[in-house]
Formats: C-alpha cells, sequence, structure tokens
C-alpha cells in the first residue's frame, strides 16, 4: 500500500472488505470439503474397492491433500482477525484522506503527497472608512485559513499514520501466510508447489480435558496427525470423548488385537471380537466406540454414530457383562434400530450396546447407588462426547434404559450441565429422583409390563408410571403379562414404540 495522500484516498476499501469476506468463505467450504475428502481416503483405506499400488498412493495422496488442506485453513484463521483489522485501519485512512483534501480545497490551499499544506491564499486588504476594522478582518480570514490549512494537515498526518499501521497490520498477515507458501504477497503459482512448501506438520499438543474441547482439538488436525495419533497412542484416542466414533473404533480395534494375547483381557476381548466379526459377516456396520478390557468396559455401535440422523444409546441393568452379555445387548441395539428404521424409512440409524459402566452383578447390590453415581457420570460424558462430535450436524439422541440403567441414567442427569439427549425412556425401572425438569429432556417416556415385578417398588425413587412423581412420562404400550424382560421383544408392542421415539416418529 501507498502511502501517499492520493493514493491513501483512492483505496477501495469495500473492495478490500469484500476480499476479506471472500477467503473467509473458502475457508469455510474447505472445512466441509476436507472432511469430504477424508472420508474417500479412510474408505480407501479401510475397503478392498481399490486394491494393489493405485490404491495406496491415492488414499496416500488424499492423506497429503488433507494435511495441505489443514494447514491453508489454519493460515487463513489465523490471519482473519489481522485482515480485519487491516479493513478497519485502511478505511480510517481513506476516510482521513478524503477529509483532509476536502478541508484544504476550502481554503483552498494545495496539499502535498505527504500532507504539507502549500502557501496560502493571499486575502486582500479591504479599504474602508476605518483603516483598523479593515486591517483586523484582514488578519482573521488569514487567521481562518491558517486553522483550516492545520486541520487539513492533521487530518493528512492521520491518514498516513493510519496507512502505517494498516500496512504493517497486512505485513504480519502476510507474514502468517508463510507457512503455507505466500512469499511477498506472492501466492503458489500451482497446487503442487502449494503442496511441496508445506512440511510435515509439528508435533501436536496433548488433547484437552472436556468433550467439545477434545472435539476443537481433533477437528485442527490434519488426517496425517489424527492416524499419527491413532497408531502411536490408541489407548488415549480410543478412550477419548468428543473423538469421532471411526477414529476410537479403528485406535480400539488395536487394543483389541492387544487384548486377545494377553490372559487377562482375553476374555472380554474374544466376546468383543465375536460380536463384531458375526455383525460385519452380516453386513453391519459396527463402531467399537469404548473398550477397556481391563475394567470390563465395552460400548459397541450398531450403525456409523458420525453419519446417522438418530442414535439410540442402550444402557442395560443388573447382571449385564460384557463377557456373557454383549451379544444379547448389541442384540437389543439392533432390533431397536430396526424399529427405528421401520418407524421412518430411510432414516440413518445407529445403536449403541453401552457397557461403558459396570452394572451391579446380582439383584441384591442392585439396591445400591455407587455403580449408578459412577456409571451416570460416565454416560453423561459419552452423550455429551457424541454431541460434541456432531454439533456441525447434530443427530436426534435417545437414551434406551431399562432396569438399573434408569437409575444409571438418573445419576446423569444430576451431572453438571444439560443432559445431551433429546428423549429418554425408561423402562422396567426401579424407581428414579428426578422430575420432569430435573431430566434435562424435552420428552420423557416410560414402560412399565404388567408382571414386572421391579416397578411396583420405589427402591430408588419414584416409581416411572406414577403420576404424582412428577416425571409426567408419556407412557409406552406394553401388554398386562409382560415382565421385566420381554420390552424389546418383537411380538410385544414396545419394541415398536421405541423405534418410534428413537426415529422422532412417536405422536406422544
Amino acid at each position: 500500500m501507498s502511502s501517499g495522500l492520493s493514493a491513501i484516498a483512492a483505496w477501495d476499501t469495500r473492495l478490500l472488505g469484500n476480499a476479506v469476506t471472500t477467503l473467509d468463505s473458502v475457508g469455510e467450504r474447505l472445512v466441509s470439503w476436507r472432511a469430504r475428502m477424508e472420508l474417500v481416503g479412510r474408505t480407501l483405506r479401510a475397503t478392498d474397492c481399490w486394491s494393489g499400488d493405485a490404491g495406496r498412493v491415492a488414499a496416500e495422496t488424499l492423506v497429503r491433500l488433507s494435511t495441505v488442506v489443514t494447514e491453508v485453513t489454519a493460515a487463513l484463521g489465523r490471519t482473519r482477525p489481522l485482515a480485519d483489522l487491516v479493513v478497519l485501519s485502511a478505511t480510517r485512512a481513506a476516510e482521513q484522506a478524503l477529509l483532509a483534501r476536502a478541508a484544504a480545497a476550502a481554503v483552498p490551499v494545495a496539499l502535498d503527497e505527504q500532507g504539507v499544506p502549500g502557501p496560502l491564499p493571499p486575502v486582500a486588504l479591504e479599504v474602508g472608512p476605518d483603516p483598523a476594522v479593515a486591517l483586523a478582518r484582514q488578519y482573521a480570514q488569514i487567521g481562518e485559513q491558517a486553522a483550516a490549512a492545520a486541520r487539513a494537515a492533521e487530518d493528512a498526518a492521520a491518514a498516513r499514520s493510519w496507512a502505517r499501521v494498516a500496512t504493517d497490520q497486512a505485513g504480519e498477515a502476510l507474514a502468517l501466510l508463510g507457512a503455507v507458501g505466500v512469499v511477498g504477497g506472492a501466492v503458489p503459482a500451482t497446487p503442487g508447489d502449494l503442496a511441496a512448501g508445506i512440511g510435515v506438520p509439528a508435533a501436536t499438543p496433548r488433547p484437552p480435558v472436556s468433550p467439545p474441547e477434545v472435539a476443537a482439538w481433533w477437528a485442527a488436525l490434519s488426517e496425517e496427525q489424527r492416524h499419527h495419533w491413532i497408531d502411536a497412542e490408541p489407548g488415549l484416542v480410543g478412550v477419548l470423548d468428543g473423538v469421532p466414533a471411526w477414529a476410537r473404533d479403528r485406535a480400539n480395534r488395536l487394543l483389541l488385537d492387544d487384548a486377545l494375547l494377553d490372559d487377562t483381557t482375553r476374555a472380554v476381548a474374544h466376546a468383543t471380537q465375536n460380536e463384531i466379526r458375526a455383525r460385519e459377516e452380516a453386513g453391519e456396520v459396527v463402531q467399537l466406540l469404548q473398550f477397556a478390557p481391563e475394567q470390563e468396559l465395552v460400548a459397541l455401535s450398531v450403525g456409523d454414530l458420525d453419519t446417522a440422523e438418530a442414535i439410540g444409546v442402550l444402557v442395560p441393568g443388573v447382571g449385564n457383562d460384557p463377557i456373557g452379555e454383549l451379544d444379547d445387548v448389541a442384540d437389543d441395539a439392533a432390533a431397536v434400530r430396526d424399529a427405528a428404521v421401520a418407524a421412518a424409512p430411510g432414516l440413518a440409524v445407529a445403536t449403541v450396546a453401552y457397557l461403558g459402566y459396570r452394572p451391579p452383578v446380582n439383584a441384591p447390590l442392585g439396591v445400591e447407588q455407587q455403580a449408578a453415581q459412577t456409571g451416570g457420570a460416565a454416560l453423561d460424558r459419552a452423550l455429551d462426547g457424541l454431541a460434541a462430535t456432531r454439533s456441525p450436524d447434530p443427530a436426534r439422541v435417545t437414551v434406551v434404559a431399562h432396569s438399573y440403567g434408569t437409575v444409571v441414567t438418573d445419576e446423569a442427569a444430576y451431572r453438571p450441565g444439560d443432559l445431551a439427549a433429546d428423549a429418554v425412556v425408561l423402562m422396567g425401572s426401579p424407581g428414579v429422583d428426578n422430575d420432569r425438569e430435573g431430566f434435562e429432556v424435552d420428552e420423557i417416556y416410560e414402560a412399565s409390563g404388567g408382571l414386572d415385578v421391579v416397578t411396583w417398588a420405589e427402591i430408588h425413587g419414584g416409581q416411572t408410571w406414577d403420576p404424582d412423581t412428577g416425571l409426567d412420562a408419556v407412557r409406552l404400550p406394553t401388554e398386562g403379562d409382560m415382565t421385566h424382560g420381554d420390552y424389546y421383544d418383537a411380538d410385544r408392542p414396545t419394541l415398536a414404540a421405541i423405534g418410534e421415539v428413537v426415529a422422532g416418529t412417536h405422536d406422544g
């Protein structure tokens, strides 16, 4: 940018502002384009649709492109605040230059390119009856001219000062773009030149703690960096709520391979591997969202959690563990998914068999609250993680809780912040403490079978079917002879109603 007064006055700051806005929109489009490109790359890596050297090179090229796009997007993001300041400073400079020229023209007096006024125009002495008065009038006019010229010079100095600020800010912005090959304002001539100018990203910082912060950290990584984290620290990536399901799945499958070789974790690993293998051989999409075999914690999704329009999280109750019951809970998850698809054909649905907490092993221990408190905290965080990973494109989330799982869900609602779900289904509940407001969701449903003795007692709080509890839950259809384990049965009316809730089509 030239600092001459005429040039400053001629700056087209509206065009400059439009250019900055365009760059901002380019950055936003790059984010979505990068996501689609990375999905193609992951598909090439995970399937046999394009095998051999050509497929491998294509996948590697897409990873490299992701790195380039990530760096370009980050560079644009870093320069945006400075670019806004450049527009502001340049606008003020141009306005001050125009004011200076207008003030000088009113005198009139010439201003050079540095804003220095020329000679003042002569003021004639008016001849009158009183020479002293005429002389005073002449001096006053000369003084007014001098003051106006001084104001013009001040405006010119301010214009040049703002111009220097704008120039410095523009230089800082261009320096930030140096990381993506912009040198002296010149951009790389070709995409190849751009890629060649971007090196391997520096080591990334350790991830933060909260799911929203984790999601933001992950989004800022290139695909190359993401795969590095998955391969180098699968135990960390696999447990991080806020990381997308596809990445946690890949990390947890690496852990699964190791767990199969360890005597202390082999039983959980075998049960998990068998369930994954059986479902994938049947053509189902399965994601291992959580895998901590030492603690016997497993969460397995039936369907793609990253793209599903509706998600159901099934929280089972007493007596369930991954070794003996993962297949049963996954069967229930698949049944709920199928019921949701039946309720809304074409809807993309994923359901989670959630054994991310340790249920009490038997009914006597089920009267205690400790497992629910621990499990509630874990469930609350898991839901926050799902919400964080899907924040650009939220899915409908329903917690489908059975038996002691309703107590876990009750405790999750007590955790700080709102429960990250749209609906809650409470089936066969031994009682909950929260009322409608306490559950923090828009929709609450309950199901209590006619012969389900667990629902008859207030073991952990008010009965979900009792209108006096303040829960005000919509009752799902049951039958008089239904017992505690019948809610997911295909020949009972409750399953279809649960599917409607998950799909968001239930008229309750």
